[in-house]
């Protein structure tokens, strides 16, 4: 059993209770009534946490956090996020999850193997990323989703975010954090017509900064699970 005082670093600790203070207070300036968004940010910023240690609970939380952020973005008429999370994102992190559970470092179930890709791998995974971007854009554009183009690049950085987040590869925390500066964009251009989505702007701007950390801390994880093979 991982006692969380002792699993975390101060650091850690600091990082996490700072953006759940942030999103709680801009939840009670801005929004006051929509549980969902706030329950959402809470639990995707507690599963960033997690998966900044590599450890698996991370991705179970962001399973979660995957099915209501859908339902949130169904509000604005953002089909691209929707359908991005419940028919990408959601379905990865759960393909993500058993990867990592699969690939414990030296049996430690709390931290997950880092992985490499090669130069092939790459080249493979920059088509697809191009091939889903293209299709998306039709869908989206038939759907005649709000802001089709940041809807557009939310879904490339989500694909290549998610796909790299299965390989256990570090660079998924800064594709993620790609993702969170359209996401920001996006749900600015929200708030403009509803001031409650100032909350969720809010919120992407933590996920930001705990993916910043989190890519940090897998290339040291990195370094040091090669440096003691």
């Amino acid at each position: 059993m991982i006692k969380l005082k002792d699993y975390f670093s101060k650091g850690e600790i600091i990082l996490w209770s700072s953006s759940v203070m942030a999103i709680i207070i801009s939840f009670c300036l801005f929004d006051k009534t929509n549980y969902m968004t706030l329950c959402a940010s809470l639990i995707g910023v507690t599963s960033l946490i997690f998966n900044a240690k590599g450890n698996p609970f991370g991705q179970l939380l962001m399973v979660v956090f995957s099915l209501l952020y859908g339902i949130i973005s169904y509000t604005f008429s953002y089909y691209g996020e929707m359908i991005t999370y419940l028919g990408m994102t959601m379905p990865m992190a759960v393909f993500a999850l058993i990867s990592w559970l699969k690939n414990p470092y030296n049996g430690n179930r709390a931290e997950v193997k880092v992985n490499s890709i090669g130069k092939r791998e790459n080249i493979c995974m920059w088509i697809g990323t191009f091939v889903i971007t293209f299709i998306f854009y039709f869908v989206l554009k038939y759907f005649n989703t709000a802001n089709i183009i940041p809807s557009t690049l939310s879904v490339t950085t989500s694909f290549l975010a998610v796909y790299l987040t299965f390989r256990r590869n570090p660079y998924f925390a800064l594709a993620y954090a790609s993702n969170d500066i359209v996401l920001i964009i996006l749900w600015v251009l929200a708030s403009l017509y509803d001031i409650r989505y100032i909350s969720v702007v809010v919120c992407f701007v933590a996920f930001f900064v705990n993916d910043i950390y989190g890519f940090v801390s897998w290339k040291k994880m990195k370094n040091r699970q090669q440096g003691n093979n």
